[in-house]
């Protein structure tokens, strides 16, 4: 007895409706980072001064602070007196400029990274108590931001580590005081926002708790414009720290620090311009990487900014 067997047949005009699972969320947000060229590039360029910083112990050909007395402002290689053992020349001091570079992204990127991840935890947890306290908490809180911000962030990092003393520390900590309203300020933006929507008012009716409203109700959904922010972060407190550097209040000799590096050489600019131009190079690829990938997440985290 053979099973009764039923065909169906779709009219020649029909579509066959095909229903396909949905991408999950971060195929989908690299879908929409890799629309923005400029990005990926700066992806891919960042990536390679992290791998730099991080293998700076593997690839580096001398220690950074080595002095070779034989070969003080040596030349590059591609210039008249060059040699293969110091690619890059040496500085003032004799030291490998290559190393020093090399060495030198592993500080930049430890500042910027401390930096925005102090910010980015402090400032957060700020905002989110100034949006969801009372007036008084949020009046105290906003005002003091508001005084931070009426002071330049260089003129504030300088009086602080006056204050502290330079140290690589120090500059951390003046950096951060100088950078921390943003995060404040952004974080109670969207959290004011997100307080008179519907889901925000239908947990409180259900009699969800105060902390948990605020870290697990509004807190996500206030994230994607504070992750942008701190990338983009990262390139200002390095530029804040290069800065302090090359005013011999950041990081202190013999660490190769970019800005630090600058100050060192700016002696020597009309004589022997390399060793003044590879640290400045090397800011000013950093930070556009960082720039351009801080770009390609606000568009791909922001629909708004998506392009058609």
């Amino acid at each position: 007895m053979g099973a009764d067997l039923t065909t169906v047949a779709l009219a020649p005009d029909d579509a066959a409706a095909i229903i396909l699972s949905p991408p999950s969320p971060s195929l989908a947000f690299w879908a929409a980072f890799r629309e923005n060229k400029g990005a990926v590039f700066g992806l891919w360029l960042l990536a390679l001064v992290v791998a730099m910083a991080l293998l700076a112990g593997f690839i580096a050909p001398h220690s950074p602070i080595e002095q070779f007395r034989d070969a003080v402002k040596a030349p590059p290689v591609w210039e008249a007196g060059g040699s293969w053992r110091y690619i890059l020349g040496t500085d003032g001091a004799g030291r490998d400029m290559l190393s020093r570079i090399i060495y030198g992204a592993r500080v930049s990127l430890f500042i910027g990274l401390s930096v925005m991840s102090v910010s980015f935890v402090i400032g957060g947890a700020l905002g989110l108590i100034s949006a969801m306290s009372g007036a008084v908490a949020d009046v105290a809180i906003t005002r003091v931001m508001d005084l931070i911000m009426a002071v330049p962030s260089l003129v504030l990092a300088i009086l602080v580590v006056a204050i502290l003393g330079p140290s690589l520390t120090n500059t951390i900590v003046a950096v951060t005081i100088a950078y921390l309203p943003r995060y404040v300020r952004l974080m109670r933006a969207s959290a004011l926002g997100e307080l008179n929507k519907d889901y925000v008012t239908a947990a409180r009716v259900v009699g969800v708790g105060w902390l948990r409203l605020m870290m697990i109700t509004i807190l996500p959904n206030c994230l994607a414009p504070l992750i942008v922010q701190a990338a983009l972060g990262v390139s200002d407190a390095i530029l804040e720290a290069a800065a302090l550097g090359f005013l011999g209040l950041g990081a202190q000799p013999p660490t190769p620090e970019w800005g630090s590096m600058l100050a060192d050489s700016r002696e020597f600019i009309r004589s022997n311009p390399w060793i003044v131009t590879f640290p400045g190079l090397a800011i000013l690829i950093t930070v556009v990487a960082i720039n351009l990938t801080g770009d390609g997440l606000r568009d791909a985290l922001d629909p708004k900014m998506r392009r058609s």
